[in-house]
């Protein structure tokens, strides 16, 4: 399977039509060679505050209510996309509105339409402290594909080993992170939090991140970012556990081909057993229940 991550620039766009024609440009690009499932990065959806007025712009919280209008339309875009060009498609995150409460969530798009959504759990400070996003119900999202199955674990989510051991001990065999960060500091934190679960689960982790400036949005005004798909370090995979990785804020995607038979192959005749050993513990938060969804792609 050929997977396409995104290194994104949040874009100004005059009405919705444009921003509609910028994504069906971008989703054709990651299809001139051939990518079939293609990552958005986290807040990636900012861009569309652009349409609002200058006062909305500017108020880092009435934006996040106004932006609701256009869920539904928003969605329908990417349904749409997805069912024309018959492809899976992680679309950015979105931050919902629902019974009084902001939840970041990235939605799952496939030639059936809308399949799924992961929240997000662990919120940075900006997010619980300015805006005013909060940690969503511990649900975690495992889409089953024909080639395998992945969940994902949004920025701030991936730096915690609890959601992507959860998922790979159900199956998942590639985890995808979409990233926001504004810093080199941020970036990396995600990155090594990226390698760690590819390291953890022997599995393959692609992050996909927000680039460049957007000096009109105080929420995501500065993007520092890059795609890079990891694995674990053994037999068959790379030395370093590196498996692509694009210069930084450099738009476009990273696309590569990915080989799903080593995943079953390192986990059951690796040189060590990360994953296999990970099974002797467990994790769980002390106030809540993690509940693990299966969803047909």
């Amino acid at each position: 399977m050929k997977i396409a991550t995104a290194q994104y620039p949040i874009t100004l766009h005059p009405n919705f039509q444009s921003w509609q024609n910028h994504t069906e440009k971008w989703v054709q690009s990651a299809l001139t060679e051939n990518a079939e499932l293609l990552l958005f990065p986290e807040y990636g959806s900012m861009e569309l505050i652009s349409i609002f007025s200058e006062e909305i712009r500017q108020n880092i919280c009435q934006q996040v209510i106004e932006l609701n209008s256009l869920k539904e339309s928003f969605c329908q875009t990417f349904e749409d996309l997805a069912k024309k060009y018959e492809i899976i498609i992680v679309a950015p995150s979105f931050p919902v509105l629902e019974n009084g409460k902001i939840y970041n969530r990235v939605y799952v798009f496939s030639k059936k339409g809308l399949v799924g959504y992961q929240d997000k759990f662990f919120m940075t400070r900006f997010e619980n402290e300015e805006w005013g996003i909060s940690s969503a119900p511990k649900v975690l999202s495992l889409f089953e594909t024909p080639w395998g199955s992945f969940g994902i674990q949004i920025c701030y989510d991936v730096e915690f080993p609890i959601g992507a051991q959860l998922l790979c001990a159900n199956g998942a065999i590639l985890i995808l992170a979409p990233s926001c960060t504004e810093s080199i500091r941020g970036a990396t934190r995600v990155h090594i939090g990226a390698r760690a679960r590819a390291l953890e689960n022997q599995c393959y982790v692609a992050v996909s991140q927000t680039i460049n400036n957007a000096e009109w949005s105080p929420a995501v005004d500065i993007n520092f970012g890059y795609s890079a798909i990891y694995s674990t370090s053994d037999e068959n995979f790379p030395e370093d556990g590196i498996v692509a990785i694009q210069k930084p804020q450099m738009e476009g995607w990273l696309i590569e081909n990915m080989n799903f038979e080593l995943i079953e192959g390192v986990r059951e005749n690796g040189q060590v057993f990360n994953f296999k050993d990970s099974s002797h513990y467990k994790m769980t938060f002390l106030l809540e229940n993690i509940t693990i969804k299966k969803v047909k792609v």
